[in-house]
């Protein structure tokens, strides 16, 4: 039999096919954007994802050439939704869902702050409050657009959004239903009632239903069988949050395994019964193990992203010769970079192009490059960009060891960033962790497709999934660059408890 998995996330989606073993055989990727009509402001329509899911699922089947009545089902998992899609009664979106990047519910962050004391909503939920958390984007809804509010049936996450047109069936996940933060309890594994009454969240607005990552929610509907290549009544697994379900792809489900999912964003994180919660970090139920597991996990608002935008504002020239030889932009880049020492000539950069979310939680937080010279060129300030993710990296790693984790010796990567050996290179030689990577840089999809298997039987163990994963050789730390790199992470670390005030002028104004 063959399992499909599928990820939606912030920028793309995913959709690959592997046999019950975890051999590879195909994938399909569509990309698109995401809308930001202010600064610090994100969202997305959810029929983009929907369509995307369609297209990708149905070029995976046409190029694996399988037979749809051996695909045993598809699990789907997705970036992290923020307020979610609201739907009205007829399950219609009434605005673009607000993501996890959108951090415009920066008074309603302040007004849980000032009205609600740490211990209980620490207490119950086991993470404090910011704008990068759906319950505060749920409240700018209800305070700025009460015309919506008024119509608003449910709040539903990207992924859920898509399994429903998918079944019919409205539900959730426990990871989904945790790192909406506020309103869910991390010990009861329900909404809150409490904290619903206390924040102004109707419970009526949060889904009925919360089902483990592995358990089939619905089948494939006739609708959609027709549009993906499914037969009708294929199975569809609840699937979780995209950085939980990557952290599984690694093989992860035993205390100090630790993995970096860097992408767009960057999310690192590790799993532990629930001792080690900290108001700094993420934590919301893992997705195997579901009521025995906490994933807690630091997210920094950029990673790829920060490339990205570089290559888009500065890379016109590298993007030119992409075109005519094939070779990647970003290839080009780490070439100019490559010779550059640690800390890039005395450039410090903070990541904050988009806010930040842990362990700092400032919505006005700004991207910053402190130190240029009429000596530095183009390629320090990429380098000292990528170097910059890796800053922030360790910073989310010191609060986990702060709050007692053990952190094993080698930590996992995976996303688009780590097809880069030397941005790779980089993190492992700032954080001081050497870094592991999958054979195949599959990634969420990979999970997704291990949730197939566990949801229907064909796996019987989670444990099965260390069988699945296979490694390169592992990257490294170099203890010379490392003890330069402590030098700038000081800096770096100083540099924003120096501007902190300047930034929420900035913003401000």
């Amino acid at each position: 039999m063959y399992l499909l998995g599928t990820d939606i996330g912030t920028q793309g989606t995913k959709t690959v096919m592997v046999t019950e073993k975890g051999e590879f055989v195909a994938d399909a990727f569509v990309e698109y954007d995401v809308i930001t009509p202010r600064p610090s402001w994100a969202e997305q329509w959810p029929d983009v994802w929907l369509e995307a899911v369609v297209k990708t699922v149905a070029r995976c089947i046409e190029k694996s050439k399988v037979n749809p009545k051996d695909i045993a089902g598809i699990a789907i998992s997705g970036l992290y939704g923020g307020s979610g899609v609201p739907v009205d009664k007829d399950l219609k979106p009434l605005r673009p869902c607000l993501i996890w990047m959108d951090r415009r519910a920066r008074k309603e962050t302040q007004w849980v702050k000032d009205n609600v004391p740490l211990e209980t909503i620490f207490g119950i939920t086991g993470n404090y409050v910011d704008s990068y958390y759906g319950f505060t984007k749920m409240m700018w809804i209800r305070n700025n657009e009460p015309e919506v509010w008024e119509k608003i049936y449910q709040f539903v996450t990207p992924k859920d959004y898509v399994v429903h047109r998918l079944t019919g069936v409205l539900a959730t996940d426990y990871s989904s239903a945790g790192n909406i933060g506020g309103v869910f309890d991390i010990k009861k594994r329900t909404w809150s009632d409490e904290m619903c009454n206390i924040l102004g969240i109707p419970k009526r607005m949060l889904p009925d239903t919360i089902f483990k990552s592995s358990d089939i929610v619905g089948r494939i509907n006739r609708q959609f069988a027709e549009k993906t290549g499914l037969l009708e009544g294929t199975p569809v697994i609840a699937g979780g949050v995209d950085a939980p379900v990557a952290q599984l792809a690694a093989g992860v489900l035993s205390m100090g395994e630790h993995v970096a999912m860097a992408g767009t964003s960057m999310c690192w994180g590790t799993v532990h019964q629930g001792q080690y919660l900290t108001p700094f970090l993420v934590s919301f139920p893992y997705v195997v193990y579901d009521m025995e597991l906490i994933y807690t996990f630091g997210g920094s608002a950029t990673s790829g992203a920060l490339a990205r935008w570089f290559r888009e504002q500065f890379g016109m020239y590298e993007k030119e010769v992409e075109k005519n030889t094939k070779i990647p932009a970003y290839t080009l880049l780490e070439l100019q970079a490559q010779n550059i020492p640690p800390g890039s000539e005395g450039l410090i950069v903070l990541p904050y192009f988009m806010g930040e979310r842990s362990p700092i939680w400032d919505p006005d937080a700004r991207g910053t490059i402190l130190g240029l010279s009429l000596y530095h060129t183009r390629a320090h300030v990429y380098k000292a960009m990528l170097e910059a993710a890796a800053y922030a990296l360790r910073h989310n790693m010191e609060e986990a060891i702060k709050a007692g984790m053990k952190l094993n010796p080698e930590c996992w990567i995976v996303g688009g960033v780590a097809r880069s050996s030397f941005w790779v290179q980089i993190f492992a030689d700032i954080t001081g962790f050497d870094m592991k990577r999958l054979s195949k840089d599959v990634e969420a999809p990979f999970g997704d497709a291990f949730l197939v298997g566990l949801g229907t039987g064909i796996i019987s163990r989670p444990e099965q999934i260390k069988e699945w994963v296979t490694f390169r050789p592992v990257i490294k730390v170099d203890a010379e660059r490392k003890k330069a790199y402590d030098r700038y992470y000081a800096i770096f670390r100083e540099l924003y408890e120096n501007t902190k005030g300047v930034m929420k002028k900035l913003a401000d104004m």
